[in-house]
């Protein structure tokens, strides 16, 4: 044993505890640095390739609306440039008239630097940087214009050599000129390529872009840098690769600054294989992917410094733990009662311990407040009471549930959950839930069960509310279809009706002429209203049959199956027990139509033969079965969205929950199904 200096003490079990949990406190910092650094520096590689996936979707955006604004300029340019090809002006020709009207177009269109005409053998007839008499010359760009010539088509050429005229490299645009299905002239436009230029520029590249634009050929037509050193010339190697193994896509090169750029090119439609490319800075974009991978290194190796830490300090922990575990799960205990204790009251419930063999119920001022009776306050707070009295201020209705319930709950263990009423002196009756269990100790007596109450009035009053609300809503919609169905019937029906009566005065009138097509006609038209007849009178049943009102719910239910066996061609039975008198209009609105509903379900799901309904009426509830022979399927199984045949019990439910009724399903795959329903009813109606 280790000798103490002086002055020194065994420390307290407090001591330990606090020595440990500091300890403690520490290897769990380790152990949670250890994951948050890897996590952060795998974090922030995948933000790092993230980021570079928006900056690549951001080029990707970029050269996508630059080309389509190309594309869409010079195809403007094009359809100008036909409508003057159309010109009245080029019909005698009328040049000096042609010359005037090209000029005030090439003053409407900042692109064009000139308007020229040429004839078939490119022989210039009109420029308009030089006045008509003046000679002219050969056209430049001879390829072009010999495309044109050959397939009498509009061309947008590439940029073309130094004109002998403009003095510049520029970009034609050409349409023939035909007349009398004979090329008369070639009709060219020449584009100033700095507005092309410009296109790139105002398209909101990213500061370092390098933009381009590229003909068919590879010459360049446009650049963001460099622009009068680069126009007309070759673009590099990598670039015309790129253009020639796909339409769109990424390549790696190097622009003329020596700068290596990822690029992201697209061709532009209907323009004769220009393209647009933007290169994105390598560095730029690879350097958070870069930092990121070195702060994961750097994380790992911290990790890895962390982790032997955190093995010396656990294991020395250990050593020195047991000590202090007393100390530590006596103050645990303590302050897990004082938790129990706010959580009970913060939650407003009552705790009871309800003695069925004394007859004794002890429990909080909370449970004796909810549960109405009053006895004094023992010690701790706790107040005792007589299990007849607790069991007085039980509704009469629900008294003989309560203590069916106590005895099932002793009698097999299961936990308790029943709710009831209370009736308090100068209250009406207010809802309780009770739950609880019976304990597990052996040390403890027979007949004894721990519980807690809660206040679910609140709770149940919505319920009412609630169901009041669709009982309304249920009205009304009965209501409405009973309106919908008088009106199909006394006024749509009267008319189609009227319709046929005219009709068959019509063939009357028309006798022995009405053979022929008049007469087919005639005779159409009667099927076509007859069946308008029949479509309205089955609409206005299935909106509210007339029979439910006059005959009742038996008359209605068996002719609700003959039609529908009529329609279908599925057998069915129709069966009615025990005494056969009038019930409450909701009860038989209700039933009526969770039959009807069940049948819509058996038609869309349960390719049954066969389907068989029988109601029994009794002195306090009505029971309807309905029975198919179909394919059934999986009750208990979750519900799915591919799972149609549950859709339509979720309605049969709502019905049944405002008629305080329930729904029992028997079903399984390949042995049909079974609905039983159970209403219970008011006093009959005579």
């Amino acid at each position: 044993m280790t000798a103490r200096r002086p002055g020194e003490h065994d420390p307290t079990p407090a001591e330990r505890l606090n020595r440990g949990s500091g300890r403690t406190l520490v290897a769990l910092a380790f152990a949670a640095a250890i994951p948050v650094l890897l996590l952060s520096g795998w974090v922030a590689t995948l933000m790092a390739q993230q980021q570079r996936d928006l900056t690549r979707d951001a080029a990707v955006a970029s050269a996508t609306r630059v080309a389509e604004r190309v594309a869409s300029d010079i195809a403007s340019q094009i359809a100008v440039l036909q409508a003057e090809a159309a010109s009245a002006t080029l019909d005698k020709p009328d040049l000096a008239a042609f010359y005037a009207e090209a000029d005030r177009l090439r003053q409407a269109h900042p692109l064009w630097a000139t308007v020229e005409l040429a004839d078939p053998d490119g022989a210039q007839v009109v420029n308009l940087l030089r006045s008509l008499d003046e000679e002219l010359g050969p056209t430049a760009d001879r390829k072009s214009f010999d495309a044109v010539v050959r397939t009498q088509r509009p061309v947008i050429g590439g940029i073309g050599p130094v004109g002998p005229i403009s003095g510049k490299r520029l970009v034609a645009l050409r349409v023939p000129v035909i007349r009398e299905g004979k090329l008369r002239y070639v009709l060219s436009v020449r584009l100033a390529t700095n507005a092309v230029s410009s296109i790139l520029r105002d398209a909101g590249a990213p500061e370092g872009w390098v933009g381009t634009i590229v003909d068919a050929d590879g010459n360049t037509i446009a650049r963001t840098r460099a622009e009068s050193e680069e126009l007309g010339h070759r673009a590099n190697a990598a670039l015309q690769a790129a253009i020639r193994r796909a339409p769109e896509g990424f390549y790696t090169g190097s622009t003329l600054e020596g700068s290596n750029v990822e690029v992201v090119y697209r061709t532009l439609k209907n323009t004769g294989g220009w393209s647009v490319h933007f290169g994105m800075p390598a560095a730029t974009l690879n350097a958070p992917v870069l930092r990121s991978y070195a702060v994961l290194a750097g994380g790992s190796i911290v990790s890895i410094g962390l982790g032997l830490a955190l093995v010396w300090l656990v294991g020395r922990d250990i050593a020195q733990r047991r000590a202090g575990e007393q100390a530590r799960f006596a103050l645990a205990l303590r302050s897990s009662e004082e938790q129990g204790a706010v959580a009970v009251e913060a939650a407003e419930l009552g705790t009871l311990r309800w003695d069925t063999v004394g007859e004794r119920v002890t429990g909080s001022a909370r449970a004796a407040q909810l549960l109405g009776w009053k006895a004094a306050i023992l010690e701790g707070g706790e107040s005792e009471a007589d299990a007849r009295e607790v069991l007085s201020t039980v509704h009469d209705e629900d008294r003989e549930r309560l203590s069916e319930a106590l005895r099932q709950s002793l009698a097999d263990g299961r936990p308790l959950d029943i709710e009831f009423r209370v009736v308090t002196p100068g209250s009406g009756p207010r809802w309780i839930r009770m739950t609880g269990r019976v304990p597990q100790l052996q040390e403890t007596h027979a007949g004894l069960i721990y519980g807690v109450v809660v206040d679910i009035e609140p709770r149940k009053a919505a319920e009412a509310e609630r169901a009041e609300l669709l009982r309304r809503l249920s009205e009304a919609q009965e209501n409405e279809q009973r309106r919908i169905a008088r009106e199909l019937h006394d006024q749509v029906g009267q008319t189609v009706t009227g319709l046929s009566l005219g009709l068959k005065s019509l063939e009357r009138l028309l006798g022995n002429g009405a053979q022929g097509d008049v007469g087919r006609h005639v005779q159409w038209l009667q099927s076509l209203a007859g069946e308008i007849g029949r479509d309205i009178h089955r609409a206005a049943v299935d909106l509210r049959p007339t029979a439910l009102d006059d005959v009742g719910l038996r008359e209605a239910l068996a002719t609700l199956l003959r039609q529908w066996t009529l329609r279908h061609d599925i057998r069915s039975d129709f069966q009615v027990l025990g005494e056969s008198v009038r019930l409450p209009a909701a009860v038989e609105t209700a039933i009526y139509r969770i039959v009807q509903e069940a049948l819509t379900n058996v038609l869309k799901h349960a390719r049954a033969s066969t389907v068989s309904v029988s109601m029994e009426q009794r002195a306090e509830e009505v029971r309807v079965i309905i029975e198919d022979d179909g394919v059934g399927f999986d009750g208990e199984a979750d519900p799915r969205p591919s799972a149609k045949p549950r859709l339509g019990l979720s309605g049969i439910r709502e019905r049944l929950s405002l008629l305080r009724g329930s729904l029992t399903l028997e079903t399984s795959p390949g042995s049909g199904t079974t609905l039983y329903v159970r209403i219970p009813h008011p006093q009959q109606i005579a």
